[in-house]
């Protein structure tokens, strides 16, 4: 059976995992870990077991409200 693997670039996938939203967002790891931390119930974090998902278009109308990051 020949499977091929289908690769969704970031701008089109729902949520980002945290290393794949570092590298879209610019924000290190431990930074978007510290947000998700102090944002617990938030529309843009989605929580998948013990994982960590940012609804990449809910959180980036959450960077364009931030003042700081």
């Amino acid at each position: 059976m020949n499977h091929t693997e289908k690769t969704i670039p970031v701008w089109q996938k729902y949520s980002l995992n945290v290393s794949e939203a570092a590298e879209y967002y610019g924000i290190g790891e431990k930074r978007l870990r510290q947000i998700a931390g102090e944002n617990e119930g938030a529309d843009f974090i989605l929580e998948v077991g013990s994982h960590i998902r940012f609804k990449r278009k809910l959180f980036e109308d959450y960077l364009d409200t931030a003042n700081t990051v």
